[in-house]
């Protein structure tokens, strides 16, 4: 039998730029504990995929790791924002300068289940124009590159990526659309 936890109260940690975080008291078998959780909007990423299989790839630095990575093109849902499509439409051309005539939405995935809200919405891009133009946040800095969808398939396969978005997004684009990779 599972067990399910009941909300009691809530105690606020912190409201910052891009995340909340709270302390809930919650129900557990033997009475009460606590969960922290971590409230975002949520966030969308890309795989961008040019007519000659080229992927579009980013490499930023990540202060949390203390490296840089290399990553599908990703963003966070803006306040206000209500469908995740629109965020992922305006993240890919304001970070690569690349505009998608086909959009195709694959899944969305929790980082972590275990602490927090966030939700990842994965979209499969294709029919692709570059503009030339991009639109980057004051605090972002970041390469753009085409690389063969199977050079970084095979990155993920034998765990050369990092990024968890990155590796379930290019598994999902290639299970659910063989034959674009064939």
């Amino acid at each position: 039998m599972i067990f399910e936890e009941k909300f009691v109260s809530r105690e606020e940690i912190y409201d910052g730029a891009i995340m909340k975080v709270v302390r809930d008291k919650v129900t557990v078998p033997k009475g009460y504990s606590h969960r922290e959780v971590i409230e975002h909007n949520g966030a969308v990423c890309m795989v961008a995929l040019t007519d000659d299989k080229k992927l579009v790839m980013e490499k930023q630095f990540r202060y949390v790791i203390g490296r840089p990575v290399l990553e599908i093109p990703a963003g966070k849902i803006d306040e206000g924002e209500t469908d995740p499509v629109n965020a992922a439409i305006r993240e890919l051309k304001e970070e690569t300068g690349y505009v998608a005539k086909n959009i195709k939405h694959l899944g969305t995935l929790s980082p972590s289940v275990a602490y927090t809200k966030e939700l990842i919405y994965v979209y499969l891009m294709t029919g692709l124009t570059n503009t030339g133009e991009t639109e980057l946040d004051p605090d972002e800095a970041l390469d753009v590159m085409l690389m063969d969808f199977d050079e970084v398939y095979e990155m993920a396969a034998k765990g050369e990526l990092i990024d968890v978005k990155t590796i379930a997004a290019l598994f999902m684009a290639k299970s659910q659309m063989p034959e674009l990779f064939e």
